[in-house]
């Protein structure tokens, strides 16, 4: 099959045009960080009120620095939309689904991990003060994909024609994607409890500014929590496509060991932020751990051991 060269030129255009909106947003949320709320300006509210802190004041902050995080949200909303333009004018050019390689399959992952930080900022408006720290890796991610694991649109590798790619590969797409925010939530938690446990002065740096380390664990765990079953069918899904077309459920490849490692990394993370002795800065080192194995897994499993999975499709 033919691949249309506009539409994969295309989608190269969009993923610059994206990369420069989350950098846009990187700036407004930073720019929220720097001179949005500020635990020292306070204000009493009454008790049982809204939006208050649970300990009976809540956090001032004015329109014009409140601006600020919904201007990166907004950007960062419209960055997503281009983002998703990059996956399908690509799917399009090449007729199919466009996560066929390393590049695509890390696009993917970076667009999901993105979709779970606004749905959480919409929800809990709080979280828009972890923007940059979300944004940031992000850019950072896409500018090593594009640099490192660009290839260019064309047809599947004769592996991977199966129906199954839709399911397996997708699943893991999700559940990786997921799991980068939740990475990422436990690092700020890390930061943040140790920020409160060296009693810096409340607005003296910017890990003053984020939420508290209650909320940053609790985003963590949440999104652990429904990313967790999604990885695990993956690897189910993985499985059942590896009898299919090897004739085995199970190798112990290097890709099928790894993504296991992976799942027993997050089902210790899950336990033991149930633990006691466990919870708090262990359980999240764990979970931390967990994006680690993710990335590894997804680098060097592909790009330098060899095994059956082995089709970085880097050019």
């Amino acid at each position: 099959m033919t691949v249309d060269q506009s539409l994969a030129d295309l989608s190269d255009t969009l993923f610059s045009i994206a990369v420069a909106l989350y950098s846009v947003a990187v700036v407004a949320f930073s720019a929220q960080l720097a001179f949005g709320r500020r635990p020292a300006a306070r204000q009493l509210v009454g008790a049982g009120a809204g939006g208050g802190t649970g300990d009976g004041v809540a956090p001032v902050e004015t329109p014009s620095t409140a601006r600020w995080g919904l201007i990166g949200l907004g950007v960062t909303v419209l960055g997503a939309l281009v983002h998703t333009g990059v996956l399908l004018t690509r799917g399009l050019a090449a007729g199919r689904l466009p996560w066929g390689n390393m590049y695509e399959f890390a696009t993917a992952v970076v667009l999901v991990g993105v979709v779970a930080f606004l749905v959480l900022a919409v929800r809990t408006p709080a979280v828009r003060d972890i923007g940059a720290f979300v944004l940031a890796p992000v850019v950072l991610s896409l500018v090593a994909i594009g640099l490192f694991l660009y290839a260019e649109a064309g047809p599947l590798v004769a592996a991977l024609r199966s129906s199954w790619l839709a399911v397996h590969v997708s699943t893991a797409i999700i559940g990786f994607g997921i799991f980068f925010v939740s990475g990422i939530a436990s690092v700020l938690y890390l930061l943040r409890v140790r920020h409160d446990a060296r009693g810096d002065d409340a607005g003296s740096s910017v890990l003053s500014r984020l939420p508290g380390a209650a909320t940053l664990d609790r985003i963590a765990h949440r999104t652990a929590v429904f990313g967790f079953p999604i990885w695990t069918f993956a690897v189910i899904a993985g499985a059942i496509w590896a009898e299919s077309a090897w004739g085995r459920f199970w190798g112990w490849d290097p890709k099928e060991t790894w993504a296991f490692i992976a799942w027993v990394v997050y089902a210790g993370y899950l336990h033991a932020r149930t633990t006691a002795g466990w919870r708090g800065r262990p359980s999240a080192w764990v979970n931390v751990i967990g994006l680690v194995v993710m990335v590894f897994n997804l680098l060097y499993v592909n790009m330098v051991s060899t095994g059956l999975h082995s089709y970085a499709g880097v050019s």
